[in-house]
């Protein structure tokens, strides 16, 4: 450990011939805190100025090194090695005479903005000592006043130091109690304040070195949804079809599913016969379905190619209105990017229909289409569903586990559970190669499921309906992990991991110790099926805790690897505690006792 101190200025003008010391070099010979002395005086290339250096030990065992610059011509001759004396400098300490006007009118005026402008780059405290008793002017009248400004006055000091930031001290004599216990109490506060900052210093950098070192466990954040994506992704391949719209001509044809028309549509209920006209209660929907669409049936429609020979052939419907169709694709790409993009669905119908009346018909029709049954769309708002997403995490729950437009049902635990199979092969590429492969379940409407319970199942599915899933417990998010690891969705995957972490860390430490969940079953389960980060911070996690999991009876399932990877992380550490064992045994053997405890 170090201190640097850095004094400027000379203080011996005017003062007795007998007390001709240094301010320095008398606190270093008189202070009781300093020992080992060691000065030498240095004056290096021709132009730089002299000073003196001083080497001593204080308060034991720290190195304390001092330079006393009595001049100020550093400054003039090497602003860089001044700018960097000071700014190395624990302590910045300087004085002049109080009977020297002129050098101090010199200080203050050249000298002391450098000193500001080099104090910026640093903290250090800086001492101003006036020394010297002022001398009395002799005469009283008006043309001897002048004699009085020889001086430097008290305010005149206090007003540097305020500039400069510094603690002002006025020493009349360089005497024992002047310079021993005035300005050497006040060094030696601010010594002691700077040993104290570079030890805080230290153990922060060391703090930080250590964290840094140190293994964290991974972070997991939400991971990002595509659900719009899967979806629209669904228009593109035209997998699973269920509905084909043909043109007037019957030359071209346009495949869709069901579910999502229906999902965002009541007029589409009304036409695939989800939903009843008495059900609809809108005359101006059921007019609307009835001018545009017509549901046929016949050998004179051309057959449509089937990506799987076990998919149900798909409605045909005949489109009636020439400039809809025309539109139908962009409507589609609209609807199936989850509605709410019509700014750019009137880019595309602009971009095709160049007559005005005809794009307003168009997209008068898609409002209807888009229509709330018994709500009238308003005549200032133009733009009825230009915000609002028709299908989010509510609109497509409406078909989940119902047998309405439902194509393949699955059989698990004895029970059956309906789906559809657009939503799965959209959502799930494991169920997309299932039901569209050379595999038994494209060509079968029942399909077993095995190695996981009909509750874990249903979340599942829940999921691919509606972007989101909720577990009831820790055990229920493991589960529904594995399942989600069997058909590899991997946003689920995250969710679970999440949903366990979040739980673990909110636990409080008794009800941590008294849980009946075993963390290391967890732990081998993440293990198994490929969760990297979960099992990754589940070991963190008994290493963080590990007073509580090491008195658990699963503690010694862990593996040896697993096992070296606690010890080497363990908090508290076996150092920690053996320091803590230590210490008590230590108080324990002391007589006295703490008054307070």
């Amino acid at each position: 450990r170090s201190v640097n101190i850095v004094a400027f200025g000379n203080e011996r003008d005017g003062l007795p011939e007998d007390n001709q010391q240094s301010l320095i070099q008398g606190y270093l010979g008189r202070s009781a805190v300093i020992s080992h002395i060691d000065s030498s005086l240095s004056a290096g290339q021709v132009g730089n100025p002299v000073f003196t250096e001083y080497q001593a030990c204080a308060f034991g065992n720290v190195r304390l090194v001092v330079h006393d610059f009595p001049v100020w011509d550093v400054f003039d001759s090497d602003w860089y090695t001044s700018r960097t004396l000071i700014g190395g400098a624990d302590i910045v300490v300087i004085k002049y005479s109080v009977n020297d006007k002129a050098s101090f009118q010199e200080l203050k005026d050249t000298y002391a903005p450098m000193i500001k402008k080099a104090l910026n780059h640093g903290s250090s405290p800086v001492i101003i000592s006036a020394v010297g008793a002022r001398k009395k002017v002799p005469c009283t009248c008006p043309l001897c006043s002048s004699d009085r400004r020889s001086c430097v006055t008290t305010s005149d000091g206090v007003q540097l130091s305020k500039e400069l930031g510094a603690t002002y001290l006025e020493l009349h004599t360089l005497n024992d109690f002047y310079i021993q216990k005035y300005f050497g109490g006040v060094l030696e506060y601010f010594m002691i304040q700077s040993l104290n900052q570079k030890s805080s210093d230290k153990m922060k950098k060391r703090k930080k070195m250590q964290k840094c070192q140190r293994l964290q466990p991974p972070q997991l954040e939400q991971p990002a949804s595509h659900y719009d994506a899967d979806l629209h992704n669904l228009l593109c391949c035209c997998q699973c079809a269920d509905v084909a719209f043909y043109s007037e001509d019957l030359t071209t044809v346009v495949e869709a599913h069901k579910i999502i028309l229906c999902s965002v549509s009541h007029l589409f209920m009304l036409l695939f016969e989800v939903k009843s006209p008495a059900d609809i209660r809108d005359a101006s929907i059921m007019r609307m379905a009835q001018s545009l669409f017509a549901v046929e049936s016949g050998a004179a429609f051309p057959s449509v190619p089937r990506a799987s020979p076990g998919c149900i052939p798909p409605l045909r419907v005949v489109v009636k209105d020439s400039a809809f169709w025309f539109c139908l694709q962009d409507i589609l790409h609209f609807i199936y990017t989850g509605a709410f993009q019509w700014e750019q669905l009137e880019e595309d119908v602009k971009k095709k229909l160049k007559d005005p009346e005809r794009i307003e018909h168009v997209l008068e029709k898609v409002k209807c289409i888009l229509k709330t049954p018994g709500k009238l769309n308003s005549a200032k708002d133009s733009r009825p569903q230009k915000v609002k997403r028709l299908y989010n995490n509510t609109s497509l729950r409406l078909f989940f586990n119902t047998p309405i437009l439902a194509d393949v049902i699955f059989k698990i635990q004895g029970s059956t559970v309906p789906a559809h199979r657009a939503v799965l092969v959209a959502r799930c590429e494991v169920m997309a190669a299932m039901f569209n492969g050379n595999y038994m379940e494209s060509n079968s409407i029942l399909v077993p499921v095995h190695g996981v319970s009909k509750d874990t199942f249903l979340s599942f599915l829940e999921y691919l309906y509606t972007d989101s899933c909720c577990p009831a417990s820790i055990l229920q998010a493991m589960s529904l992990l594995i399942c989600a690891e069997m058909y590899q969705v991997v946003r689920l995957q995250h969710i679970c991991e999440l949903y366990i972490i979040t739980q673990l860390q909110s636990m409080p430490s008794r009800e941590l110790a008294s849980t009946s969940i075993s963390i290391v079953s967890l732990l081998k389960k993440a293990k198994f099926h490929n969760s990297d980060c979960l099992s990754t911070w589940l070991l963190h996690f008994i290493a963080t805790n590990y007073l509580i999991f090491s008195q658990k009876p699963e503690f010694e399932d862990l593996s040896v690897e697993e096992r070296n990877f606690v010890e080497m992380h363990r908090w508290p550490s076996s150092l920690y505690l053996k320091q803590l064992a230590e210490y008590r045994n230590y108080v324990h053997t002391q007589k006295c006792h703490c008054i307070i405890m």
